[in-house]
């Protein structure tokens, strides 16, 4: 009897889709505020921030700049409400913005106002400005053009210095990294200048040539005594002072010794040589049983010796990457590719030197600027938990190099999550909040009983980004191991457990899929694939994420009878309204019916603007029948809280999920309209913006409808193509 056809996924999707025009909106605007509530709110709060910026020495304010807060009123943060024309008649320039929370006395809503989020902007301008400023806000009438813009700001104030020093439990004495402003065009290198002038005539020292700048910050390490480096947040420019954090520990949660039973690994090449993976760790041992498929191993630092703990801990990463959890006996698991494995931190960083980490983001930088690998692991960062106020520079400038799509990148959450839970010290920790990687925890086993792992560290990211971590995946507990070889023998295996183990092995599961199915799915896709078939249990999003990914490859290519997986990837265009048909038999579909759905987008990044993080935003509309009123699919309750959702913020998430039951006999030319829209600087950005790129993946589970897989591919023969494996079948893809 020959065997049973495998059905796999529906591609060529994107050929159905198709430009549509936009809904036309409506322009009516009544006024919150009139023209003298403005001024008695604003004009005290200016004569304040006049007499406070005043005060300043010179040395503090170069070329007479300042840096103010301006608050925005909750009921006009959209990008399209971005006060333009009062920062133009204010006579400043927008550095970058966070997020922070306020109580108005009114609001353009039915119900009462209360608490919610809106966004304070930093803004620099000349001292002698302001007071001009101060003039034409005495002069404000009803009938004045600026009042649409003014009623937009609910405060503006003068930024104490106390409010830019952040504190570390885990600090080293004597060692901060300070955060500047600098000025989005035009000559900034005089905000450096008189800064360094200013640390050392307070004797701190400032290590420029370890400085990292992003869009229009700069990050700079420095030494000196504590009170000396808190005077410089006095500086105008100055955004945040806080020590540098120390390094992730590679000393595992649980060390124990070899366990007798030995392991020996069949040499056997990859199932795909040509992709491209790197692991970048603390190095490898001299001699291990991973060499057969180490490709080259590099050092950041020749000159340098190993950590203490480095090459046990990447041998562990490397070995979780190319076969996951070892089992005692002969390991015949063919790996799913070769990989690279170089050491970015070494024995330098072991004589508490915390400068080591900024090395250590240069020689990560170098690799993502060689752009010479499609699959990348982190299992280090600074041992500090993400803060909503700040995007650290390990986080946004890894966002950076992953901002088109082409890199996929996991990360380890941290192994934090039994910290402190009041003061949020069990967060994911740097840089798994990035918005274009994936933040991995640990589960405590791979079958069914699975839950998360007490340390695996936990969200809620940033917003946008709340969803952190992204994933589960293996990780081990004292439960179940997760087992790796022994550095020293690696003929013997060690039980172990963290996300470090965790996020390598999702990564083998990504290669996985690109080395089955090769180049016809794109890293998106491979992102929206693993996180559309991940697997839930009962335990809030905070905890696990989207879910633990499955431990067989099968469970996310493959569409069993009765289900149909369908991917859509490609670009989408700033502004633009995307129709996205979702294929169907054209003799309907019976019964009830589960429709899950899944959006992956990677976006460019304001790093100066923590409020309004990325870039880009996806809204997506569902329409069961053509010419019906749409209806809501992705409920953004799952992004965002009550209040952000007031604020804008659920509408920028990089990745959306949701799932829903339908009667398969409603649905009629059924439909999604994507749209993308675009901001920088916390404005509209209209066609400025750069396209995204996208992974669109649907699921139909039609329990009546045992070949709908068939019906869909055979009705749609002439667009849509099954994207089946490239290689030789059966082989043993379990992870």
């Amino acid at each position: 009897m020959p065997n049973k056809k495998i059905n796999y996924l529906i591609g060529n999707a994107e050929l159905l889709t198709k430009q549509v025009p936009g809904p036309k909106r409506k322009m009516e605007k009544v006024p919150l505020y009139s023209a003298n509530e403005i001024k008695t709110r604003l004009i005290p709060q200016l004569n304040m921030l006049i007499e406070s910026s005043n005060s300043l020495n010179n040395e503090l304010c170069p070329k007479d700049l300042t840096v103010s807060a301006v608050t925005l009123h909750p009921s006009f943060i959209a990008k399209t409400a971005f006060p333009s024309k009062f920062l133009r008649s204010f006579g400043g320039v927008n550095l970058g913005s966070k997020s922070v929370k306020i109580l108005p006395d009114k609001w353009n809503k039915v119900v009462p106002p209360e608490e919610t989020p809106t966004t304070k902007l930093f803004v620099a301008v000349k001292r002698s400005q302001l007071n001009e400023f101060r003039h034409s806000l005495e002069a404000l009438t009803d009938e004045d053009e600026l009042i649409n813009d003014l009623e937009k700001i609910w405060n503006i104030e003068f930024i104490q210095p106390d409010s830019k020093i952040k504190d570390n439990p885990e600090q080293i004495q004597g060692y901060f990294e300070i955060g500047l402003h600098l000025l989005p065009s035009g000559d900034t290198e005089f905000i450096k200048r008189e800064f360094i002038k200013l640390a050392q005539k307070l004797e701190v020292k400032i290590h420029a040539d370890l400085a990292i700048g992003i869009s229009n910050l700069w990050f700079v390490p420095c030494v000196g005594n504590e009170n000396s480096v808190h005077e410089l947040a006095k500086f105008s420019f100055v955004r945040v002072i806080r020590p540098i954090p120390t390094l992730r520990s590679f000393t595992p949660i649980f060390k124990a010794q070899p366990i007798s039973a030995n392991i020996k690994i069949t040499k056997q090449k990859p199932l795909d040589s040509s992709i491209k993976v790197a692991i970048l760790d603390g190095g490898l041992p001299e001699s291990h049983i991973l060499e057969p498929w180490i490709k080259n191993y590099k050092l950041a630092d020749s000159k340098a010796d190993d950590h203490p703990d480095g090459p046990s801990h990447g041998l562990g990463v490397t070995s979780a990457f190319l076969f996951g959890p070892l089992k005692p006996g002969l390991i015949d698991t063919k790996p799913y590719s070769y990989v690279d494995h170089h050491r970015v931190v070494d024995g330098n960083i072991v004589y508490e030197d915390p400068l080591e980490l900024y090395r250590t983001l240069n020689h990560i930088e170098d690799i993502l600027l060689s752009r010479q690998y499609e699959f990348l692991n982190l299992s280090l960062g600074p041992n500090l938990p993400i803060d909503d106020d700040e995007i650290h520079p390990w986080t946004s400038l890894i966002d950076s190099y992953l901002a088109d799509g082409e890199t996929f990148l996991t990360i380890a959450a941290g192994n934090n999550g039994e910290c402190d839970l009041e003061s949020g010290l069990c967060r994911i920790q740097i840089p798994s909040d990035c918005i274009n990687a994936l933040s991995v925890g640990s589960s405590t086993h791979l079958d069914s009983q699975w839950r998360k792992a007490s340390y695996s560290a936990i969200g809620p990211g940033r917003s946008p980004g709340r969803i952190k971590p992204d994933l589960l995946a293996f990780g081990g507990s004292p439960d179940q191991y997760f087992h790796i070889p022994d550095a020293i023998n690696s003929s013997q295996i060690v039980p172990t457990c963290g996300t470090s183990f965790s996020a390598p092995y999702l990564l083998r599961s990504a290669v996985g899929i690109r080395a089955v199915l090769g180049d016809q799915v794109s890293l998106m896709a491979i992102k929206a694939l693993l996180i559309h078939n991940a697997i839930k249990n009962e335990e809030c999003k905070n905890h696990i994420g989207w879910g633990k990914i499955p431990e067989n490859l099968n469970d996310i290519i493959v569409s069993p009878d009765g289900v149909v997986k369908i991917l859509y990837q490609g670009e989408l265009n700033p502004g633009k309204y995307l129709n996205v048909p979702l294929p169907i038999p054209s003799d309907g579909i019976k019964g009830m019916i589960s429709i899950k759905a899944t959006c992956c987008i990677a976006c460019d990044t304001d790093p100066q603007d923590s409020a309004m993080y990325s870039k880009a935003g996806i809204t997506i509309k569902w329409n069961p029948q053509k010419g019906k009123i749409s209806q809501s699919f992705f409920k953004q309750k799952s992004f965002a809280t009550e209040a952000e959702l007031r604020s804008d913020a659920g509408k920028w998430e990089t990745v959306l999920h949701n799932q829903l039951n339908k009667r398969g006999s409603s649905m009629d030319e059924p439909a999604f309209e994507l749209h993308y829209s675009a901001r920088e600087n916390g404005a509209d950005a209209g066609s400025r913006a750069r396209p995204i790129r996208y992974a669109f993946l649907v699921t139909i589970e039609a329990p009546k409808n045992q070949n709908i897989f068939t019906d869909i591919l055979t009705e749609y023969s002439d667009i849509l193509a099954e994207i089946e494996p490239q290689i030789d079948l059966p082989i043993q893809i379990q992870s």
